[in-house]
């Protein structure tokens, strides 16, 4: 992982079926990126972890934001995903799901159904 001691101007623009604007310091880096993470908590600043492709060659970094930079890893991005699920929501989503039928597996199916499409949504 690199990270700097830096802070880095970032901008970052995404919308279903267009491609992502992902900007740091007003270089393009979006054809780099295979995921990126945003996160803040109230006593600290925007960090943006951004999961670059193994052929990354880097960018210079300036800026107003923390950055750190991984090698695009799926399991990252799975589990960070899977962190963010709330049991609560999932519960009342796989219950109410109209594709139940009863079977074998019946929950374990309904859940798998329901994580996929929240993922294919966020």
């Amino acid at each position: 992982m690199s990270t700097s001691d830096q802070h880095h101007r970032v901008r970052i623009s995404a919308a279903p079926e267009q491609p992502a604007v992902i900007e740091v310091d007003g270089h393009d880096v979006a054809s780099s990126v295979e995921a990126y993470r945003i996160t803040q908590t109230v006593d600290e600043g925007p960090v943006v972890t951004l999961y670059v492709a193994e052929d990354w060659n880097g960018v210079r970094f300036e800026g107003l934001t923390d950055v750190r930079v991984e090698p695009a890893d799926v399991r990252h991005v799975v589990a960070g995903f899977l962190d963010a699920v709330d049991w609560r929501k999932l519960d009342e989503a796989v219950r109410g799901r109209d594709d139940l039928d009863g079977g074998p597996g019946e929950l374990t199916r309904g859940m798998l159904a329901q994580l996929r499409e929240w993922a294919l949504s966020a």
